[in-house]
């Protein structure tokens, strides 16, 4: 597999610097150029389909997405969500989940629906909530399992591995044990 681009709709985002480092064409999408949500999805796909690609990732991208963005890109549209779906959609999900007291906290790779933070889940990765966390030191764990799991996801992808049934996804093949991992 290859990175065919990144785009992202702020010139600022710290994955479009990474890219141009990497050498991976980049490109931006401004939302706040747009008078509506339906007009940014439309350049958004417009940007995404000029590189025709066979995975739409996001990540750190805080924007919704309307659902007929969301059924254009069914099946190939990833996220990657800060906590243990379902638990904790949306904003703050560190501080919600210290404040609810919860002993594992962690990170979600999931097919995007166009219910916000649902949708089939692919793979997460667990890490326990230790006395004393902070936000920062919590989604700084979190985080370094973000970076394992979104590429592991990706792999079974781009391997045809993922199989979803009734809204439920199987991994095939020897490492689908993989799908919940545990910080170590």
């Amino acid at each position: 597999a290859r990175v065919a681009a990144v785009i992202g709709n702020r010139t600022d985002a710290a994955g479009l610097r990474f890219a141009v480092q990497s050498g991976v064409p980049v490109q931006t999408v401004d939302d706040r150029e747009f008078s509506s949500r339906e007009a940014f999805d439309a350049a958004l796909a417009k940007a995404i389909d000029a590189y025709s690609p066979d995975l739409v990732a996001l990540a750190g991208f805080m924007r919704i997405l309307g659902g007929d963005f969301v059924r254009r890109y069914s099946g190939r549209l990833v996220n990657i969500h800060p906590s243990l779906l379902p638990a904790f959609p949306g904003l703050h999900t560190h501080r919600r989940a210290l404040q609810e007291g919860v002993k594992l906290h962690g990170c979600t790779v999931h097919f995007v629906t166009p219910q916000v933070d649902h949708g089939p889940i692919i793979v997460q990765a667990a890490v326990a909530v230790r006395a004393g966390d902070t936000e920062e030191s919590l989604a700084a764990r979190v985080l370094r399992q973000e970076h394992r799991v979104y590429p592991l996801a990706a792999h079974w992808f781009v391997e045809g591995r993922l199989v979803v049934e009734n809204g439920v996804v199987r991994v095939s093949g020897s490492d689908a044990a993989q799908a919940m991992l545990v910080e170590e």
